[in-house]
């Protein structure tokens, strides 16, 4: 099955950081732009960052720049979104999937191989 794994979330104070890793399985990832997604209660999914096959990144929300970095390591097969700074608000669960060689717009839309995610709460 192609897929992700997601991991690394859990319950962080506000102004703690965290790493997420994401595993491809099933894959290799070179040939894919990967990009980081999440999607709090009530709420629609969005994109976060995308990286591409080249290492080139796309900043898809606002709301993490500066806070956020995506990276790849396709020795390891994975992808790593570190998240500094954490809000209450960047409270949920994050995902990532991948789309062939770029990025596009970074709308989940537009990407696959969804995993089952990983759960980030920021609160004190």
């Amino acid at each position: 099955q192609l897929q992700f794994v997601e991991s690394g979330g859990g319950l962080v104070q506000p102004g703690g950081s965290l790493r997420l890793s994401c595993a491809a399985s099933g894959f290799t990832l070179d040939r894919y732009a990967i990009g980081w997604f999440r999607q709090a209660p009530g709420k629609e999914r969005e994109g976060i960052l995308c990286i591409t096959t080249g290492g080139s990144i796309t900043e898809v929300a606002d709301s993490v720049k500066g806070r956020f970095t995506i990276s790849r390591d396709n020795a390891k097969n994975t992808v790593y979104l570190q998240m500094n700074s954490l809000k209450p608000e960047d409270t949920a669960v994050y995902y990532c999937a991948r789309r062939w060689l770029v990025c596009g717009s970074g709308r989940n839309t537009e990407f696959g191989s969804w995993g089952q995610g990983t759960q980030v709460t920021v609160s004190s």
